[in-house]
């Protein structure tokens, strides 16, 4: 649906991003959760990849991939402090890139970040979020954690998106982007 109301009021688009409000869309997707169960979350996309990323999430739920939750970014979490006490799976947030001045692929709505906190951004000493440690050893895999060989990466590929877990300068293991930046 296109991002209006509501759901345009909670998300951080705002005059200044780099993509019109027409040219996102709002989804709804299904997707299993840490509780073995069904649940919809919710993600806001640029327009031309609205059908890719639905598919993307219908060959995870079919995988039952465990997500722990899947909701709109709001203003409030960009001032927090990146701990990690969440897992959110998101897309669109209007934001710049990390250590940078241009804007995030995120903020055009072409990339999409799973699962976070097992999945953690690794440059150097960085680690994001700050609590993920644990999750930078990636031999041990456990459940929600995204591999090489796994329904994620699979995914994404098919698609012909970029994951992060590739980039040779650091790790973003929990981001795949149209782009691969």
């Amino acid at each position: 649906a296109p991002l209006e109301g509501a759901v345009l009021a909670r998300s951080t688009w705002h005059d200044g991003c780099p993509v019109a409000v027409a040219d996102l869309r709002y989804l709804t997707v299904g997707f299993w959760g840490f509780d073995d169960r069904a649940h919809t979350g919710e993600l806001i996309v640029h327009a031309e990849v609205a059908d890719d990323v639905v598919a993307v999430f219908e060959t995870l739920f079919d995988a039952r991939f465990p997500i722990e939750e899947m909701r709109i970014t709001t203003p409030a979490e960009l001032a927090a402090p990146p701990i990690g006490d969440g897992n959110n799976t998101g897309a669109f947030v209007c934001r710049e890139v990390r250590g940078g001045s241009r804007f995030s692929e995120h903020a055009h709505g072409l990339a999409v970040d799973i699962n976070p906190f097992l999945n953690p951004y690794v440059a150097g000493d960085l680690i994001l979020p700050e609590l993920a440690a644990a999750f930078t050893e990636r031999s041990s895999v456990r459940p929600g954690m995204i591999t090489e060989d796994g329904s994620v990466v699979r995914a994404f590929d098919a698609i012909g998106w970029g994951w992060g877990g590739r980039w040779s300068s650091l790790r973003d293991y929990q981001h795949f982007s149209r782009a691969d930046r």
